[in-house]
């Protein structure tokens, strides 16, 4: 989705004011900060205090910022490493708006050679676009019969090269009998995010319901779904690998009162996974195709492209959704447009750290290892989240892209049912972190006309089995930010 005209007003809210946008302007370092912070907000630092103290033999890392003037009104703990769960995307994001640039695009092409209706195989090849869908693979399908494909005499083949053979993030080894869809591999060309959705729509109690999956072409299934008595939901779905496909076998009941249920599951191995939904979608308008799917590529010009949104659009899945997928992919990608194919997920990490060095944010202790924080992966402290947001926030060809993909309390994203109070509600737009053992939240504070914005980033850790309370806590912490940032 490109954001509107009022998304991009939303952005300028938070005081960014009018900016003149620089593409290819290099980071801005800030002034460097100082070895120990300097408290300037007594009632501030005694809220931390409340924190930390309501949160016993917890690990507890807090900055919080003037972005200005870059002074630390409190902060605990500031320079401890600390897992970031999913504030991680906030480097992510910065980093990728830094060296991608906000407007850059994900191509995925089809190649090949068309004569007399007919084509001696496909490449379909792509370059890490993470919004992929099977629609846009219909898409593809249908401009190619527009410029006269019937057949495809050969295979289809899928070129994965733009990445690296390493489909499993780091860290997300750590879980490998995870089947959800937040868990899902990577790819240089994917589609519907490397997931498989099966849905269900009843028929008339008694009767076998009606179910399908998308993207078609990949699952073969074996078993029924009956429609139950109102309200009946016992669905089973088990998926295992089939050769170069994934078998489904399903059971259980659906319930006739149910419009469509709706059940999504990652895929084992992504790699083929396109290049068998594109056949079935060229099937669909007409095109038959001979052969199999294979990886690879054949020679030939690209015959039909498709473009996704600009980063800046795409990013909006990282910041207020949360999605893990866009982060790994988006990651991923970074190493491979700028130290060229195949991308490596431990070269982007390099880039990442090397870009917080640059900006003056990389605290003792920063390590980075994949772009979505699932898992125990990543250590970042209070300060360097602080230091990040502030570059962001001053940074003219960084800071509209980074702050409006951000989630606006009590508005939109992971944040639409928190900071719902009059002040709270669009004044605080930040990034939220949820594990079993950790919990976080880090952002931005606006205040009204004439008073400073602040940034502020708070940390949690060893919180298993109170994460409700340590939430509770940051937010508590946040809403106290957000009195201050009104003079109360």
């Amino acid at each position: 989705m490109r954001p509107s005209p009022l998304m991009r007003a939303a952005a300028f809210a938070l005081g960014i004011g009018s900016l003149s946008i620089a593409r290819d302007a290099a980071p801005q370092a800030p002034a460097a900060a100082a070895p120990a912070a300097e408290v300037h907000d007594a009632d501030l630092q005694s809220a931390v205090s409340s924190l930390v103290a309501s949160l016993k033999d917890a690990a507890v890392g807090v900055a919080i910022v003037d972005i200005a003037s870059g002074r630390v009104l409190a902060s605990h703990h500031e320079h401890e490493p600390l897992n970031p769960a999913s504030n991680a995307k906030l480097y992510t994001a910065a980093a990728a708006l830094s060296i991608l640039h906000a407007d850059h695009r994900y191509e995925t092409s089809v190649s090949g050679s068309i004569r007399a209706g007919a084509a001696s195989a496909l490449t379909l090849r792509g370059y890490g676009d993470p919004s992929l869908s099977s629609d846009d693979l219909m898409a593809l399908a249908q401009d190619l019969r527009e410029q006269g494909l019937r057949r495809v005499d050969g295979d289809i083949l899928v070129e994965q090269k733009f990445y690296d053979d390493q489909s499993t993030p780091p860290a997300f080894e750590q879980k490998p009998e995870e089947w959800s869809s937040f868990r899902a591999p990577v790819s240089a060309v994917a589609v519907n995010e490397n997931t498989l959705t099966l849905t269900i729509r009843p028929a008339a109690t008694g009767e076998t319901a009606h179910m399908w999956f998308d993207p078609p072409g990949f699952v073969d299934v074996e078993g029924t779904v009956a429609t139950g008595d109102v309200g009946a939901d016992t669905v089973v779905l088990g998926l295992s690998a089939s050769g170069k496909r994934m078998a489904a076998k399903v059971s259980g009941s659906v319930g006739s009162d149910a419009r469509v249920v709706r059940y999504t599951r990652r895929v084992e191995d992504p790699s083929l996974l396109p290049g068998y939904v594109l056949k079935a979608q060229l099937d669909k308008v007409g095109i038959k195709v001979s052969g199999d799917v294979k990886l690879g590529a054949a020679k030939g010009a690209v015959l039909v492209r498709h473009s996704s949104a600009p980063l800046s659009s795409l990013l909006y899945s990282l910041g207020k959704q949360s999605d893990n997928f866009y982060a790994e992919m988006v990651f991923k990608s970074i190493s491979g447009e700028a130290k060229g194919k195949p991308a490596k997920s431990a070269d982007s990490a390099d880039l990442v750290q090397k870009f917080l060095t640059q900006i003056g944010a990389n605290d003792a202790g920063v390590v980075i290892k994949n772009g979505s924080g699932l898992y125990d992966a990543n250590r970042v402290t209070a300060t360097s989240t602080a230091q990040l947001l502030r570059w962001a926030y001053r940074t003219p060809a960084v800071a509209p892209e980074f702050v409006a993909q951000l989630a606006i309390g009590g508005v939109d994203g992971t944040l639409h049912k928190r900071f719902r109070s009059d002040k709270g509600r669009r004044s605080l737009r930040a990034k939220t972190g949820t594990l079993d053992d950790v919990i976080a939240l880090s952002g931005y504070v606006a205040g009204p006309p004439g008073k400073p914005t602040l940034a502020f980033s708070i940390l949690i850790n060893k919180v298993a089995g109170r994460a409700s309370l340590a939430r509770t806590a940051a937010d508590k912490l946040a809403s106290r930010i957000i009195k201050s940032a009104y003079g109360e």
